[in-house]
Parts: C-alpha cells; structure tokens; sequence
C-alpha cells in the first residue's frame, strides 16, 4: 500500500473507556478532542486513506460530524448483534474484525487500519454488528455517528460509492482469510498475516502477542511457536517477546506462497486512484 503522511488532529489525553468482560474496552464516547479542525489548511490531510481524496464539497458535509478519538489496546469498537453507535476511520493504529459463533469460538476475519473504516454493515443499510471490532494496536481515528453516516451517503452520491468500494475490498478481504485458513499451511498464513499488520501499522516492529496470533490463525499456542522459528530460521522475521520485527517483506511474500496480495491489488484498482488530492 502507499504509505502517506498522516495529519493527525491534537488529541485529548484522557481517553473516557471502562473495562469489559475479559479486560476488554469498551467507548463511552467521551474520549473526543477539543480541536475539531480536521482539514484546517488546503492539502492538510487525515490520515485516513479513504478520507484523504474527498472533495472540498463532501468534506464540508462530513467535518462538522467527524470526532477525533483515541483507539486504546483491545478497546471493543462493535459487539456482534449490538447496535452500530459509529463507524471509525482509522488514521494510526489496527482494528480486527473478530468472527464470533453461539459457542464463543472466535477468528479474525479481517483488517481495518488506515486505508478503511470499521462499522460496514452501517454502510450497507444494516443496524447491527456482524463481527467484533476489536483494536489490537492503538492509534488514533475519526468517527461519525451512523445516523449522520446515512444522511451524508443521501446527500452525496461520490462518497457512498467510495465506501461500498472499500466494503467490496473487505469482502474480498474476508474471502482470502478463509482461503488461507481452508488450505494455507500454518506459516504461509502467519506470513499473510504479518504482512498484512506490517501493512497497515506501517513499522518493522510490531506488538503482537502469541495469544493474538493465535486467534489471527485460529490456531493453539503451540502451532504459532512452530510458525514463528520457522520464518525466524529463514532470516524473514525477528521474534521478540510480545513483538516480532519484520527483516525481510519479500521474502515474507514469498512465504506467504501466493496468500497475500490479491485484496490489496483490488484496493490500488478501486480506491488508489480515488486518494489523489482534490481541489
């Protein structure tokens, strides 16, 4: 992906969230800035990919609604069949999207970070959470009240189309998670899923814990550990407690044996040439 210049606006400190079952955060919706400037100056950006190319027009809608919040580790941005409040366009930091059956047996699906916004299913029309929106690397986002979503998308035909695009690259996203989880070997995926964070983390550490990894894979512990010294050996990856550094992308690439690429390719041909500035 390309990697712009993000243009964060000055955020609050205290943050607003309180513990959840299982030490998870959930928002309170307190944790907004007092700057609400969030284009004060022509080509003066957010971070947010899909954001960045909006016209002067479409950003005059969206501005006096956008919230600058903080994303904390594993705060929960959505519930599985609980109310869409907001949607969060990612400026710094990831959010995975966590699918969740009756018997609580849990696997990421996906990856927001800031080329895209969580809350999907408020695009599409619907009131309620598919999966768990969960951040597994704090930052930084911008959010809008799903209310405010759907008047916006009425009013502007261009911006509702950039979103069902992006939807559609997530989608596609989702495809490949479960192509790689039907057939991938445990370090090709692993591989797809570091290049994926190194992605939209952009940094060759990352934070990451074997527990999360886990989940990333759908697999036990032990597997990970496997998968890790086996890139390790290769020369790919450096792994650190709670961390892994990224040595060698290509190569990672190459391990991922043909499981990474394809969504990110559709992104570039459907919303790369969307992000050039307008006027």
């Amino acid at each position: 992906m390309k990697t712009p210049t993000p243009s964060m606006a000055r955020l609050a400190s205290a943050s607003g969230m309180h513990a959840a079952d299982g030490g998870a955060r959930v928002h309170t919706g307190d944790d907004v800035a007092t700057d609400r400037r969030l284009w004060p100056a022509a080509g003066n950006a957010t971070g947010n990919r899909l954001l960045a190319g909006l016209t002067v027009g479409d950003r005059a809608l969206l501005e006096p609604a956008l919230e600058p919040v903080l994303l904390e580790m594993r705060q929960v941005l959505e519930v599985p069949g609980e109310p869409i409040s907001h949607i969060h366009f990612v400026e710094t930091g990831l959010v995975s999207m966590i699918g969740v059956n009756r018997a609580d047996r849990r696997i990421e699906v996906g990856m927001v970070g800031y080329e895209g916004v969580t809350g999907m299913g408020a695009v599409l029309g619907v009131d309620r959470a598919t999966n768990e929106a969960l951040v597994q690397s704090s930052g930084t986002a911008l959010r809008l009240p799903t209310n405010a979503l759907h008047e916006i998308m009425s009013k502007s035909p261009v911006f509702s189309a950039l979103l069902l695009r992006y939807v559609h690259v997530f989608l596609m996203q989702a495809n490949h998670t479960a192509i790689a989880a039907g057939r991938g070997k445990i370090p090709e995926r692993l591989a797809r899923g570091l290049l994926m964070w190194h992605d939209r983390v952009r940094a060759d550490n990352l934070s990451v814990t074997h527990d999360f990894l886990a989940l990333l894979l759908g697999v036990q512990r032990p597997g990970v550990t496997v998968a890790l010294h086996e890139l390790e050996g290769q020369g790919l990856i450096r792994s650190m407690r709670n961390a892994v550094r990224i040595l060698d992308r290509k190569g990672l690439e190459l391990a991922a044996n043909g499981l990474y690429g394809t969504p990110e390719a559709e992104y570039e041909s459907l919303l790369g040439s969307a992000l050039l500035p307008h006027g």
